[in-house]
């Protein structure tokens, strides 16, 4: 019986060393990485002037008086530095647009987040920004390099 306990411990030690690091989740990108594609920020920007711009602006600048955030500068990069655009998706499907909450598509969400990515100085990649929310979790909107 002690020989048996002794193999099948080896065995859980053996596995669990071939396995362990399999289950790790992909380093993080950042923003600034290249994440969205010139293409899907142009679409974004048509969007945007449809679904947006009549609160936000026409050059995304807010609206002070009426507590409407500014979407490029300083101001909106602080807002979300340090988290994920997976973030910021679920904020604009949930709340966006305050005249129509809920309308946003998640390809009009993605592509609208590239435009403002864009918009914010960031460097459009090969590859658009994906729309499904998950895989926008190991994206961070971080310092700019």
């Amino acid at each position: 019986m002690n020989q048996a306990w002794a193999v099948a411990i080896s065995l859980g030690v053996i596995f669990a060393a071939g396995t362990s690091g399999t289950a790790q989740s992909a380093p993080a990108r950042s923003a600034w990485d290249g994440v969205y594609s010139d293409l899907q920020a142009d679409r974004g920007e048509r969007d945007y002037g449809r679904t947006c711009s009549h609160c936000h602006g026409l050059s995304l600048e807010g609206d002070g008086a009426r507590e409407i955030p500014t979407l490029v500068t300083d101001q909106f990069l602080r807002r979300w530095r340090g988290k994920t655009v997976q973030s910021l998706f679920d904020s604009l499907m949930r709340s966006m647009p305050a005249d129509d909450r809920g309308s946003l598509t998640p390809r009009m969400t993605a592509d609208m987040i590239a435009y403002l990515l864009r918009a914010n100085g960031a460097p459009s990649g090969d590859a658009p920004l994906p729309s499904e929310r998950d895989a926008l979790a190991g994206v961070v909107i971080d310092e700019q390099p």
